[in-house]
Parts: C-alpha cells; structure tokens; sequence
C-alpha cells in the first residue's frame, strides 16, 4: 500500500496514516475485505515505529472503517454507506469551502459565485 509520511509535519504520523487510509477506503481504492498489511509491514515500509501504526489501525476500527481479527490482520470493514456518505460530503463541503474563499480573494462578490456555481452545475 502506497503511503506517504511527511515526517517534518506538523500533523501527527498516525493521524497522516489514519488519513491516508480512509481517504482510500473512501475513493474506492480499497474495497471491503481487502486485507491490509500488518502492523510489523507498513511500520517497515513506512519507517516508523510499529505503535505508531497500530494507533492508527486503532482508530480506524474505532471509527469502523476496518476490522481486526486477532492473528488473521485487520481487514476494511464491510462499507458502512452511511458514514462513507458523510465523508465524501464532508470532502465535498470543505472544496467548496476553498473555492469560494477562493473567489472572494479574487474579488468576486455573492451573486458572481452564485452565478458560477450555476453554470458549472448546469455543464455537469
């Protein structure tokens, strides 16, 4: 599984992990069952310690984005469409979010970004 750790972030390693994780769980890129690396594996690949992968594997099972089964591996769990929906919506609120500071930066009033909006909703 390809990760990235920006080890000179300000954000957490587990978090960037956990992160990165669901992002591809939500994307589709890891579909249910899929069988992720061992704790001892990503840690290696990573180069990171192996409680650091393990905290994230821990909150991902918290938040039920996978399943552990003891001496068998952690598993994307079955899809729960419910809590999928919520973070692409979530996704989709804060890229909005960015255009419209976006376009308010540039000067662009209310109506001009409603009017965009609009019309790029009506090509799609």
């Amino acid at each position: 599984m390809k990760l990235i750790v920006n080890h000179s972030s300000m954000q957490p390693i587990y978090e960037q992990i956990t992160g990165q994780i669901k992002e591809k769980i939500i994307h589709g890129d890891l579909n249910e069952g899929t069988v992720l690396p061992s704790v001892r594996t990503l840690a290696k690949e990573l180069r990171v310690s192996a409680l650091t992968v393990k905290k994230s594997y821990d909150a991902l099972e918290q938040e039920g984005f996978i399943t552990t089964v003891h001496g068998k591996g952690s598993f994307v769990s079955s899809a729960n469409q419910a809590r999928l929906l919520e973070a692409k919506r979530r996704e989709v609120e804060m890229e909005l979010e960015a255009a419209i500071r976006k376009g308010r930066s540039c000067g662009m009033n209310e109506q001009e970004l409603k009017e965009l909006f609009h019309i790029i909703l009506e090509e799609l």
